[in-house]
């Protein structure tokens, strides 16, 4: 019989919520304690999820010997230091995307997490949604032939606050860090982490970051990706893979509901998905798999691929010159 993970999370802001918030669809996992800064926000935050336990100190959390998984909701300059803490006191750890800021600390965590045989995952959740399943199955099965081209794109218009997360450099921000993680994990989902060649560019705002990027991947034999990505923009947040034979449409791709397959001279096919969850129970559902066969990573999103989408997103900064103060 498989056991029911106990969760611990780091961090009580938005992300952290909504996690949370579809542990109550998990069959092998619940929410039961959580760590912030301060002691306040960390009890207002389990009494809103009905969660046993509330530290003020994510030291505290970890040291908790009920808690068998680690949540890391914190900003991504932060998943470096805060996964470290989880993973020296021996526990596994789903961290929030993108998985670091660059591929130097992340060669840090896998590091760590192999030598020290520990479960570590980057929270990828789009890999896990129904739909996006299907859209592999269908990939797997040739229905739409060679994949050739693919197109994806996810951004949004946030209000100028100079100062705020999205804009401010201290705090990582930018487009390609946020939004881009989705459309640059999704190539490579589809043709891997390593393309051929890469060209890019991106609009750098007057804070210092990249407010839109454009990027385009040749994976040779004329296998290209063409992905967007802005956090002053809004865009349609579609994803379009197209193969010799016809296509797939993932309508908001990064938390898609339906897909749409188009096979050359057949009728359409639309995958729907009526999920009573938001979506993130499908992680945290792997986690726990994981945990009860006692594996140390996901095929779905293995530590060598987070890895190499790190590297091709530090190999786009730098094509534009953007490296962060802190780095």
């Amino acid at each position: 019989m498989s056991k029911k993970i106990k969760w611990g999370i780091v961090g009580t802001g938005w992300i952290s919520d909504q996690f949370v918030a579809d542990l109550v669809h998990v069959t092998n996992g619940e929410g039961y304690a959580v760590g912030s800064r301060t002691i306040e926000s960390a009890t207002e935050f389990a009494a809103k999820h009905q969660m046993a336990r509330a530290y003020g100190s994510y030291e505290e959390l970890v040291q908790d010997s009920e808690v068998d998984a680690i949540y890391v909701g914190t900003p991504h300059p932060f998943h470096t230091e805060n996964v470290l803490t989880a993973l020296r006191a021996g526990k596994a750890v789903l961290c929030e995307k993108p998985f670091t800021v660059n591929s130097g600390e992340l060669e840090e965590l896998i590091g760590f997490a192999r030598e020290h045989k520990l479960f570590l995952m980057e929270a990828m959740w789009t890999r896990f949604l129904p739909p996006i399943r299907q859209v592999r199955e269908w990939i797997d099965a040739g229905r739409i032939g060679e994949v050739k081209l693919v197109k994806a794109e996810f951004g949004f218009r946030v209000e100028w606050n100079p100062e705020g997360r999205l804009l401010n450099p201290d705090l990582g921000g930018g487009a390609l860090l946020d939004t881009g993680i989705y459309p640059v994990s999704f190539a490579s989902m589809v043709f891997g982490p390593e393309p051929k060649h890469v060209w890019s560019t991106a609009h750098i705002g007057e804070t210092g970051v990249d407010e839109t990027f454009s990027i385009l991947l040749d994976y040779g034999n004329g296998r290209t990706a063409m992905l967007n990505g802005a956090v002053r923009l809004g865009l349609t947040n579609e994803a379009y893979i197209h193969g010799t034979k016809g296509s797939i449409h993932i309508p908001s791709f990064l938390n898609s509901t339906s897909a749409t397959l188009h096979v050359d001279g057949e009728e359409a096919q639309t995958f729907q998905d009526d999920r009573a969850s938001t979506g993130y129970a499908f992680e945290a559902e792997e986690v726990g798999r994981c945990l009860n066969k006692g594996l140390l990573e996901s095929s779905t999103i293995s530590l060598d691929e987070s890895l190499g989408i790190m590297k091709l997103m530090d190999q786009i900064r730098a094509q534009w010159g953007l490296r962060y103060p802190f780095e």
